[in-house]
């Protein structure tokens, strides 16, 4: 009670005191040493409360924190650069992995809040879906590893000798990303020779004639080395809706070799792996979907080149008109098939970028 009517005198006092000033008049009941005096303390009160000063306390602590870690940084990179490196990606990584995790939690939140199919997200949203989906897959066994105590050393060696095997994209240097995706190319690439015998082998088991023919002419052609077009898959496209090449009745090694192309592990039962298949087929055809209505000239250079390789392309050496090129192409493909056809979808991703870009004529 004292210090409420303290707090209302000094209030009065400091009223008074600007109020009556101005018209020569003051007030008889406070005396001016006892006006100045709770002057002072208003003043004191306002610029240095409590929570002002956590405040500055907090700024403080995070500017010491911040120069001591620029200071740590420039020691690394003065003396051991190497380390500097690995250390610096490492922190890049995490914070990019954040942030793709606090914007894939934003879309959820409004695809929740106003019924949005998934099916029906901007492109540059559903691809962010679909890859942080891929990386938390990834990510799962690392997490679990690191579980049991001290286990984070291990982690940290097991990272700096696999880091291609057992870690995300974005703990990758960009000479890393470059390398790492050749690696993945060729062991997909490993799996184009089988894919075409099987559908050869297939082919000579074909009762339609002329569907027979169609499907041997197209193998010998990208045997040879020469690039399909368009329409030589859609003439066999009915062969890829049911028997014998249907997604759940082709033959199991062709599965397990349509797995290499889509990096799934084969080392599963076969009904799972004809699902999987079908599962990741749909979602890439949604893509190309998205993209036909975003517009493909809407992509930049590195979205273009990741649509390609995601769909099969080694875009190692290829400009970036080549990779619109050929994923003109593709879309033009993809854009005219049932949800039936997964098939041929997936067999597209090996039969129309084994031989691209198409060799130069002599």
């Amino acid at each position: 009670m004292a210090a409420s009517c303290m707090q209302l005198c000094s209030g009065a006092s400091v009223t008074f005191l600007c109020g009556f000033r101005s018209l020569g008049a003051t007030a008889g009941f406070c005396r001016p040493q006892f006006t100045a005096a709770h002057l002072r303390l208003c003043l004191t009160r306002r610029y240095y409360s409590p929570s002002r000063a956590r405040y500055g306390l907090g700024q403080s602590v995070v500017s010491g924190l911040k120069w001591a870690n620029e200071k740590y940084e420039r020691f690394l990179q003065r003396r051991f650069p190497r380390f500097y490196v690995l250390y610096s990606t490492f922190i890049r990584g995490f914070r990019l992995f954040f942030e793709d995790a606090r914007e894939v939690h934003r879309i959820r939140i409004r695809m929740i809040q106003n019924g949005i199919d998934p099916q029906k997200l901007p492109y540059r949203e559903m691809e962010k879906l679909r890859q942080f989906h891929r990386d938390m897959i990834k990510a799962i066994p690392l997490v679990i590893i690191s579980i049991p105590p001290f286990a984070n050393y291990l982690v940290f060696v097991l990272m700096y000798l696999y880091p291609r095997q057992l870690l995300i994209h974005h703990f990758w240097t960009p000479q890393q990303l470059v390398e790492f995706q050749g690696a993945y190319h060729a062991q997909r690439a490993r799996h184009h020779q089988p894919l075409l015998e099987g559908l050869k082998m297939t082919a000579s088991h074909v009762a339609h004639e002329q569907l027979k023919s169609q499907l041997t002419e197209l193998c010998s052609k990208v045997q040879s080395g020469a690039h399909p077009v368009v329409s030589d898959l859609h003439a066999v496209r009915a062969l890829f809706s049911g028997p014998p090449l249907g997604i759940r009745r082709m033959g199991a090694d062709q599965t397990r070799h349509l797995c290499s192309l889509l990096f799934l592990t084969p080392r599963l039962p076969a009904f799972l792996i004809s699902w999987r298949l079908n599962s990741h087929a749909l979602e890439l055809m949604h893509l190309d979907r998205a993209i036909i209505n975003l517009g493909l000239h809407q992509l930049n250079d590195m979205e273009l080149k990741e649509a390609c390789y995601v769909r099969g392309l080694n875009v190692e050496r290829l400009s970036p008109a080549q990779c619109r090129d050929w994923l003109s192409q593709w879309l033009q493909f993809s854009v005219h098939l049932k949800e039936s056809e997964t098939a041929l979808y997936l067999h597209g991703m090996m039969l129309l970028t084994r031989n691209y870009p198409k060799p130069p004529r002599r």
